[in-house]
C-alpha cells in the first residue's frame, strides 16, 4: 500500500491513525480497537467488516507506536 495513502486514511470509527499490518493485510485502529480487511489493494474502512483486536495485537500496537520516533 502506498504509504502517502496511508498517511491520509483514518479509521471512520474514532478518525485517528491506521497501521498497516502487511503479514495479515489489514489496517488497524489501535483507538477502536479494529482491523480493517485490505482487499485487492483496497481498504475496506467499514466498521461492519473490521474484526475487533486482541489484547495482545493492542500491546503489540502500543509497542510500535512507542517505539516511533517524535514527527518534532
Amino acid at each position: 500500500m502506498d504509504t502517502k495513502l496511508l498517511e491520509l486514511l483514518v479509521c471512520p470509527v474514532t478518525k485517528g491513525s491506521l497501521t498497516l499490518d502487511r503479514e495479515k493485510n489489514e489496517l488497524q485502529s489501535r483507538s477502536a480497537r479494529l482491523a480493517y480487511p485490505i482487499r485487492d489493494g483496497i481498504p475496506i474502512l467499514l466498521e461492519n467488516e473490521a474484526r475487533t483486536l486482541s489484547d495482545e495485537e493492542i500491546e503489540v500496537l502500543h509497542g510500535k507506536a512507542a517505539s516511533r520516533p517524535s514527527p518534532l
